[in-house]
């Protein structure tokens, strides 16, 4: 069957999700060292060549070259010690504590602890200028201070990497161009609504609303699925033989989905990416999820399956976004006023996911960490999220960047429209009432 076409080019989306692919890539039992060692190097390149407008009269030593009571540069990754940190160990242990020291959402302690090392060793950390509340394992920094009597490193001040170099935002056009966000559809589960899901699809293609919405429909350019679109039943994925009603119950969420995709594709560009409970692998990058599961959808042009990070051009807006992963993981090792400001960290510590490999799965790279932030975005989106949150965050190179936490549709019926022409967004929220 030939793809029906439509005009897909007109407004120049370019998918830049090729680093994010695992084509080529061989797993031979290599271990996780290489991708840190890959970060590592990267980022201290990047570092070295900010140092000479931080603190220009200072030498960068190594942790090995340290001398007590001399004041200097170190760089390296720094690792968080965490008395609460779930260990596989644990389960095998033979004192078991009876109470739970912890709360399962965080894994945060009074006592927890950082350590900065490289290639020539490690070195913990004291002073009150790095707080290990606000940082976590993976993060490359450049530290001043000096090392004390006891043995440890007194931090005086830290240099991140700060937000990467962005490509000027396009000449302010004077139509408005609407990119429309939703995420955790949740397809097949038991809170979804699938009128509130209906109610979405006719509203962005028009079919809904009075004269000015469908005015708004007509100019949403692009939609984005960003994770957890569709539930599986997972009691039957047991390892035993599926009976034909089993089957059809593993198969038919994925069916809807595909018979309300098919309705936005039809006269929209339609971006999905999976999230953790898609049938998609579970370490980050995320695969894109196979054609064939869509094969009403996917006969459109228009339909992109993408990789979760997933990053795109649209008439030359930088778009960067995942289905939560990173964010939901940064709330377990670390605190923040809210998801936003998880969101600013990965930006200015340039990586999408620094807590990967450590607590976050992700593929053992050898070579090259993917996940490393080269170009600042102008939107930075995250999906699955608990509510609706944006904020416009500026660099101090004149970067501007649209911050967008966008919430699970399933339990909230919101999905998040983003202005091309001056980066403001909205929610649109839907909701179903049926009197008794």
């Amino acid at each position: 069957m030939e793809a029906m076409q439509i005009d897909v080019e007109k407004h120049l989306q370019r998918k830049q999700d090729e680093k994010f692919q695992i084509e080529k890539e061989m797993y031979r039992g290599q271990q996780y060292s290489q991708i840190y060692f890959a970060r590592l190097h990267a980022m201290r390149t990047l570092i070295y060549s900010l140092i000479p407008n931080w603190k220009p009269h200072l030498p960068v030593c190594t942790v090995l070259g340290l001398e007590e009571g001399k004041e200097c540069i170190i760089v390296g990754t720094l690792y968080k010690h965490m008395k609460l940190k779930p260990c596989i160990l644990d389960e095998y242990s033979k004192e078991r504590s009876v109470v739970p020291l912890v709360k399962p959402h965080n894994f945060m302690h009074s006592n927890d602890s950082l350590v900065l090392e490289d290639e020539s060793g490690r070195v913990k950390l004291g002073g009150t200028v790095l707080l290990p509340s606000v940082y976590v394992t993976g993060i490359v920094v450049a530290l001043h201070g000096k090392e004390t009597s006891a043995g440890e490193f007194l931090v005086l001040d830290i240099l991140d990497a700060d937000l990467p170099p962005q490509i000027d935002l396009p000449l302010k056009s004077r139509e408005d161009r609407y990119v429309v966000f939703v995420s955790g559809l949740s397809v097949g589960s038991s809170t979804c609504n699938p009128l509130q899901f209906q109610l979405l699809v006719d509203h962005i293609t028009g079919h809904l609303g009075d004269e000015k919405e469908q005015g708004i429909a007509a100019q949403i350019v692009h939609v984005v699925i960003s994770g957890n679109s569709v539930v599986v039943p997972r009691g039957l994925l047991n390892g035993q033989n599926l009976t034909s009603k089993d089957q059809s119950s593993l198969s038919e969420p994925i069916k809807e989905l595909d018979i309300l995709l098919t309705q936005i594709a039809a006269g929209l560009p339609l971006d999905i990416m999976p999230g953790p409970d898609d049938p998609a692998n579970f370490s980050l990058p995320q695969q894109p999820l196979h054609r064939c599961l869509f094969p009403g959808t996917s006969a459109y042009n228009s339909f992109r399956s993408c990789t979760n990070p997933h990053s795109f051009e649209l008439e030359n807006i930088s778009f960067l976004g995942t289905s939560g992963q990173n964010v939901d993981d940064l709330e377990k090792y670390s605190e923040a006023k809210d998801k936003l400001e998880f969101m600013e960290r990965t930006l200015r510590w340039r990586h999408l996911a620094p807590t990967a490999p450590n607590t976050l799965g992700c593929y053992p790279f050898t070579d090259r960490d993917p996940l490393l932030i080269e170009s600042c975005p102008h939107v930075y989106f995250v999906g699955n999220q608990d509510k609706y949150e944006t904020r416009l965050i500026k660099g101090s190179e004149g970067q501007v960047v649209r911050l967008i936490c966008i919430p699970k549709f399933c339990e909230t019926g919101v999905a998040v429209v983003l202005n091309m022409r001056n980066l403001e967004c909205h929610a649109l929220s839907f909701g179903t009432e049926f009197s008794s």
